[in-house]
């Protein structure tokens, strides 16, 4: 009874790993960054906080698009359920559609405010709580329409 398990639990995990390693790379270039910027008064390779910033930019740009993947994926993947999970994952995929808006359209840190960065931070902390939640659910509750179709969850569906 519990076949499309193992697929939302591929989503969950491919969710975290990506939020978790892109946190993990994006953190230590924001110590290099910040380590090279403490030096650079004086120092000839000044240029090279500028390249490790947009570096993280891009790094940030491509992580909330691979979040918006995962995320449309598992949109299609729980038509049927409860609307309360509907809502909670199309309310996500919106938050991380304005973040990687956010990320796309500046062209250094500086352009994004502090509110913003501690915003996303709080907000991703909340899509995770929601996918745990859609997790629980899941476990307990699987849609008829998976186990008889017409859905069938293949991993090449966008």
């Amino acid at each position: 009874s519990d076949l499309p398990l193992p697929q939302i639990e591929v989503f969950k995990q491919g969710f975290n790993q990506k939020l978790q390693e892109g946190q993990e790379k994006l953190h230590q270039m924001w110590l290099d960054w910040s380590r090279k910027s403490f030096k650079a008064s004086g120092d000839t390779s000044s240029a090279e906080p500028e390249e490790m910033e947009s570096l993280a930019l891009l790094m940030a740009c491509s992580i909330t698009q691979q979040l918006q993947i995962t995320c449309c994926k598992i949109v299609s993947a729980i038509q049927g359920l409860p609307s309360s999970f509907q809502d909670k994952v199309k309310q996500s995929l919106s938050t991380i559609e304005e973040l990687h808006a956010s990320f796309s359209a500046a062209n250094s840190f500086q352009d994004l405010s502090n509110s913003v960065l501690n915003q996303s931070q709080r907000n991703l902390a909340v899509i995770q709580e929601y996918m745990e939640e859609l997790l629980d659910y899941l476990k307990n509750n699987t849609p008829l329409s998976w186990l008889v179709g017409p859905f069938s969850p293949r991993e090449e569906e966008v």
